[in-house]
């Protein structure tokens, strides 16, 4: 073995640490955009089911379609994206008239869509929604 030899390793040990530490890296950034890349309102007509599965005077979370609907009063509806605003996570739960983000720990009032607590600071976006014959239809 040469003098050089132990050199060329230790280069090569470094190529090698420097690549393993940029891919961990670019796994941080790939993590963290597919937060932000979910879209905040369906593209398009999304049947939600029935009125019936939203309370009076409360909300139901439709986590797979990203809507949350909100019946403040009998036969009147409204419905939010799911999608937090602070950094685009779906909301998780609707408990005590709170929507919660599990990401951060956002949460918003679950009849209006208002931050109640941050770190959002906007409140989650109006999602149209059309009733016909009791089937609630988001995003038409």
């Amino acid at each position: 073995m040469t003098d050089a030899q132990p050199a060329a390793d230790h280069a090569r040990r470094s190529v090698l640490q420097g690549a393993a530490l940029a891919g961990v890296a670019g796994l941080g950034v790939t993590a963290l955009s597919g937060c932000a890349a979910k879209p905040a309102k369906p593209a398009g007509p999304v049947h939600l089911g029935s009125t019936d599965q939203v309370p009076v005077g409360g909300a139901a979370l439709f986590r797979d379609d990203k809507v949350v609907v909100a019946q403040p009063a009998k036969g009147h509806f409204a419905a939010f994206s799911a999608v937090c605003t602070h950094q685009g996570c779906v909301v998780a739960s609707i408990a005590h008239g709170v929507i919660s983000c599990p990401c951060h720990g956002s949460e918003f009032n679950a009849l209006t869509g208002a931050v109640v607590q941050g770190p959002a600071t906007r409140a989650l976006p109006a999602v149209s929604l059309r009733v016909e014959d009791g089937k609630m239809i988001a995003g038409s």
